[in-house]
């Protein structure tokens, strides 16, 4: 018994990939359900316009962060701000003596809850107006951000499973022969996976418009960018976890590893802006997150291209390096066997049976 136990243990601590999984998860999860697990928000960013805006943003307190006063805005540069995300509430501020009104970016749902809170705790000197999700509906929100994180499930594990499948199956060694490019290859292999997670993001998108009520107020094909940015980049991510994958069980680990941070903290669960700096930063990292303020800022705010060039830009960086990297790792794999070297054994055996 001693012996197998031993065994066993021995074999674990050559198997990388699972004490990954066993000492790498659960100190993320402590990492971030310690600092990361978090709906309250401190500090929303805000901005005061109006005839009275210097004396009304002089009162602000907490959520209310002020960034900018301007006495010449109007509410229509207050809506235009809240679409583009510039500001997470704009107060409007009336003449002297009258109520101001704090214009909310319903869209991120928390921001949008501490800043309602704390205006109706005003006294009526704040009234609120809540834009984009009026009722803070959960849903409104989540919806977008199951559209990156269901693609994100498709493209990663999917991708990875079926490409160690084939390699098991001894398919790679076989186009490893054949006059392909590795480019060409991955290209062939994930166009299914593509084709398939570009399907259920449709059927997810009108299917949540459709039973949930969330409104699509912005150009489709802007969503659609976003996405073919982002399916490229997971997909890539799942090729790379293939090619240093010797089985499917592997393959399912490194891809959970991969998975389940993105999830935690790409803004879809927790908030980003009420995660520790550290911790946030790590969560700007990941390529859900960016997906998630094109997939909310599209369908909820109507936002401008422009407005969301960060965002795709950088899902189109990943998406190159990314694919950059499946491709010289999986050039690897294709590449043909060297031919074995003749020892000389054999030469010298038939010397020694002429003698």
């Amino acid at each position: 018994m001693w012996a197998m136990i031993l065994k066993e243990f021995l074999e674990l601590r050559r198997d990388k990939r699972t004490m990954a999984m066993i000492v790498v998860l659960p100190l993320l999860l402590l990492v971030v359900f310690g600092y990361a697990a978090n709906f309250r928000v401190d500090d929303v960013s805000t901005r005061v316009y109006g005839p009275q805006a210097q004396a009304v943003a002089a009162q602000l307190k907490a959520p209310f962060d002020v960034e900018e006063v301007d006495p010449s805005g109007t509410r229509e540069q207050a809506v235009d701000d809240l679409r583009t995300q510039d500001a997470g509430a704009v107060v409007v501020t009336g003449e002297s003596g009258g109520a101001s009104t704090v214009l909310i970016d319903g869209s991120n749902q928390f921001a949008a809850q501490a800043a309602a809170s704390a205006s109706l705790a005003s006294g009526g000197v704040l009234k609120p107006d809540i834009l984009f999700n009026p009722e803070l509906k959960t849903s409104w929100v989540m919806v977008p951000a199951l559209i990156g994180m269901i693609m994100a499930f498709i493209g990663t594990i999917v991708t990875a499973i079926g490409l160690v499948r084939e390699r098991q199956a001894g398919t790679l060694e076989q186009l490893a022969v054949m006059p392909f490019k590795a480019s060409d290859v991955i290209v062939g292999k994930i166009a299914p996976y593509f084709v398939l997670a570009a399907v259920d993001m449709v059927l997810v998108t009108v299917l949540g418009c459709l039973l949930f009520g969330v409104p699509f107020s912005g150009n489709v094909l802007v969503l659609a960018l976003g996405a073919v940015l982002f399916l490229f980049t997971v997909l890539g991510i799942g090729v790379l976890i293939s090619s240093v994958s010797q089985n499917q069980g592997q393959a399912m680990q490194m891809a959970l590893l991969t998975l389940m941070p993105q999830i935690l903290l790409s803004g879809m669960i927790f908030p980003l802006a009420a995660m520790a700096a550290g911790v946030r930063w790590i969560g700007y990292l990941f390529p859900l997150t960016y997906f998630n303020m094109i997939s909310n800022g599209v369908m909820l705010r109507d936002a401008p291209l422009s407005s969301l060039a960060l965002p795709l830009g950088v899902l189109a960086g990943m998406s190159v390096l990314v694919f950059t990297a499946a491709v010289l790792r999986f050039r690897r794999d294709l590449a043909p066997a060297a031919p074995k070297k003749k020892t000389a054994a054999p030469a010298a055996a038939a010397a020694g049976s002429t003698r």
